[in-house]
Parts: C-alpha cells; structure tokens; sequence
C-alpha cells in the first residue's frame, strides 16, 4: 500500500496539478474526497438558455454494487472509448428556459444519456436574482472520478487510458517531480474599510425604516498578484476546520473555499438538512482569548438574535417542501470553531414531501439565508444596490447525483481567480443592533481564514 494514500489532500491536490485535467472540481465531505476530473458531460445556465453537451459514445454503469478491492487503487471502466477522438466528441444542446433555474438545471441532467451519473460545479448568487445576469451556474459529469475514503482510492472512468495514469499519479509512480511550492504571501485585509462602513450604515439606515429585517453586505478585496490556486487550497485546507471545502477549475475560473456551513444536503431516501450559522467571534488567539470571546458570543444579545432569526427563516423554507411535523431543529446555538473565526450554529432537517425532489430544496434554501438576508427578496434586492456583483461568492459547490442525493456548501471563506485577478471576499450580517465598525471588524476576521494562505503563481 502506497503511505500517500493516507493523506487525501495530497492526492487531490497531486490530480489537480497534473496538468492531465484542464476542467476539474474536488469536493471533500467528512471522510470522504472526490476528484472529478475532465468532462463527459456539461450543463451551463446562463439567463435565458441552458446549454448542455454529452459525451458521444460510452455507456456508463454503476460502479457502486462492486465489492471493495484490496489494492489501494481501485479501477473500473464505464463502458469503452476506442480513441482519442470519441473522448472529444460531443453532442451539444441549447434549450431556452424561464421560471425556476434549479427546475432548468434538473431538467438538464434528467436529459443524461447515461443512467447512473454523478455531476459536480457551483452555482453563483446571481441564481436567485430577479433578474440575474452572467453565468449562473456550471455543473460537469466527469470522465473520470475519484473517490477517497478509508484509505483507499476508487477510479471510475470511461477512458482506460486515463484511468491508467491516474492511478500512476496516486500511487506516485507516475508523479513528475515539481519545485517547492512558494511560501503563502499573506494578504492584507484592511483596505477598503471606509467604504464598506458607509455601506453597513445605510444598511443599517434601511432596516431601521422598515425596508427588511436583516441583510448580509458584503465587501470584495482584490489581491495585488496572480495566485496559485492549487496550493492555495492545499495551504489553507491544511490550518481551516471546514464543513467542506472545495477546489475548482471549470473553463478557466477557479476557485477554492473552506465551507463553514452546509446549504442543503439530501439523501438518497428524501432526508433534507440545512446547517445555518450566524453569530460570529474570532477564534484562534489563545485558550484565553478564544474562551472569553466564545462566551461573549453566547451571550451577546444581537449574535442570539441574528441566529435566532436565520434559523426560523431556514425552518419556514422547509416547511414548503417537507411533510408536515417533519422538520426539525437539533444543536441549536452550538458554538462551531471554522479556521480565525466561531460561530453560532444550528441544525434544521425535515422529509420532503411526495413529489419533491432536491432541486425543490435548493430552490426553497437558496441563497442561504445566512449569506442574503431577511426576507430574502427585500436582501437581495438591497444587496444588488449596496454592492457588484457576487458571482460564486454566497453561491454554492455541489455534488448531485442520478438518485436524488445532494450536497451543496455555501460559498464563504474562499479565493477566486479569472483571466489573471484574484480577489477574496467576505460579509457580515447587519441587524438593527449593528455598528459600522464591529461589522467590518467581522469581515477582516472572516477573511482572516483564507487571507494568510494566499500563495502567489510562480
């Protein structure tokens, strides 16, 4: 058995800098990471058309029923792909659609030519937009996948070929030695501070006259550098605590973040859970310090009130697409420590009714209460007027499959990267009993979780 396989950030992040993927998403949930790499199926939807394109020729089947091997690399082939040329061959599709863009994104997938699938990608914020703007959404079925869980690594793929030099690359026979990664050049998190007062203040000016009850503002923070994504992620991942985490690089955009908080997560039997966390205090300054700000978390009445009301707006959304006496609330105001900061946390879950499916539940919890605001069309649109637009940042990386499963993170503590710029970005939620200044020393706290990690691009 190959000893590297024992650290799952280093396999994914080995697959990522390979060179062998131009398009590739790594989703990790607990116990479990997945590499997805190359595209034998595509969805994108942007305002208006849903554009989708299906790899040509293999028959894909279900890995699932095989028995565990006891080799460390387990491969199974998905069908048969005679030569390059049908790998690049594709059927493409672009379908016009309004209404519900999660019913636009499921109804895409359903159009699979294959039974068994498992798809990987974001959504951006602009997905709830009235109306929205840019893409909104890029979701890819891989050509080849990799799971790593228990130790162990599972290949599945349609190309053999592939298939054969991935396994090279997690055993580390087929491993080209590469330069140290740079160190981190830590970036700094203050600038743009006036602005972003003025912005909470009006915030606040707005609540105060009725126009909503709570909304998250925002502030962007460009980084001066090109960055080095893949061991960004690789740096980060390695000194955060994340609920998941992620790293992407889909038709040139890149991405990799540190979920502090589960949007939605649904099982195979219909068992939805969202995960809101509001309420927020530094954390990693010393058994001391990270005691007595914990228990002024605990006890400061605006932090209780911003999580209170997150959790019963997560509840009312459940209640529109889960049964009746199903949903649920469990650790509720439990302190959860992710990276430089805590929070408040809490646990809603529920059984979706008849009919619903996984897109109904993200429909009903995006965007997550947490990153828009309350109610969230009064959020969204202050949000519009009060900052750019968001893109990835308050969206979401998710995992769906054929069966109905789901698993989508809210995207937070992250770092982005496009056509040579990178940028981080960070918010806090404004109440009533918000201060300009205590806010934006939220979003440098925030920001504190990624910023120290950036590596630039050699």
């Amino acid at each position: 058995m190959v000893e590297s396989a024992a650290d799952p950030l280093l396999l994914v992040t080995r697959l990522a800098g390979s060179g062998l993927f131009d398009d590739y998403t790594v989703y990790e949930r607990p116990g479990l990471w997945t590499f997805a790499g190359g595209v034998a199926g595509e969805v994108i939807l942007e305002p208006g058309v849903v554009r989708s394109r299906w790899l040509d020729g293999p028959s894909l089947t279900s890995a699932t029923s095989m028995d565990p091997l006891e080799s460390l690399v387990s491969l199974v082939s998905l069908g048969s792909v005679n030569s390059a040329d049908s790998v690049n061959s594709f059927d493409s599709v672009d379908e016009p659609w309004s209404g519900r863009p999660a019913a636009a994104l499921e109804a895409a997938l359903r159009a699979a030519p294959w039974p068994v699938w498992n798809a990987y990608g974001w959504i951006a914020f602009e997905f709830a937009a009235l109306t929205p703007a840019g893409r909104l959404a890029h979701l890819v079925v891989p050509r080849t996948e990799v799971r790593i869980e228990a130790g162990r690594a599972l290949v599945v793929s349609v190309d053999p070929d592939e298939a054969e030099r991935v396994a090279e690359l997690l055993s580390g026979r087929g491993d080209v030695p590469r330069p140290p990664a740079p160190a981190p050049s830590p970036v700094d998190v203050r600038p743009g501070g006036d602005v972003y007062r003025s912005r909470v203040a009006q915030a606040i000016s707005e609540i105060d006259a009725g126009l909503y009850e709570k909304v998250i503002v925002s502030r962007r923070l460009p980084i001066p550098f090109p960055v080095d994504v893949v061991a960004t992620y690789a740096c980060g991942r390695a000194a955060n605590t994340p609920a998941r985490s992620f790293l992407l690089d889909l038709d040139g955009f890149q991405s990799a973040g540190f979920s502090p908080e589960v949007l939605v997560s649904v099982d195979g039997h219909g068992t939805v859970t969202t995960q809101p966390l509001a309420g927020t205090r530094a954390f990693g300054r010393g058994e001391d310090v990270d005691s007595e700000t914990r228990r002024e978390l605990e006890n400061d009445p605006k932090e209780i009130f911003e999580h209170a009301v997150s959790v019963r707006a997560s509840q009312n959304e459940l209640y529109r697409v889960c049964s009746p006496g199903t949903v649920r609330v469990t650790g509720f105001m439990t302190v959860k420590e992710r990276g430089s900061v805590q929070h408040l946390g809490s646990s809603v879950s529920g059984e979706l009714s008849p009919g619903r499916t996984g897109w109904d539940a993200l429909d009903a919890l995006f965007p997550g209460v947490t990153a828009s605001g309350i109610p969230k069309t009064g959020a969204i649109d202050a949000i519009a007027r009060l900052e750019e637009p968001r893109g990835l940042y308050a969206g979401a990386v998710l995992a769906v499959s054929q069966d109905g499963a789901m698993d989508a993170a809210l995207v937070l503590r992250a770092v982005y990267s496009e056509n040579g710029r990178a940028w981080l970005r960070a918010g806090a939620g404004i109440v009533s009993g918000s201060t300009p200044e205590r806010e934006y020393e939220e979003t440098c706290e925030k920001l504190s979780s990624i910023a120290p990690y950036v590596v630039p691009r050699a």
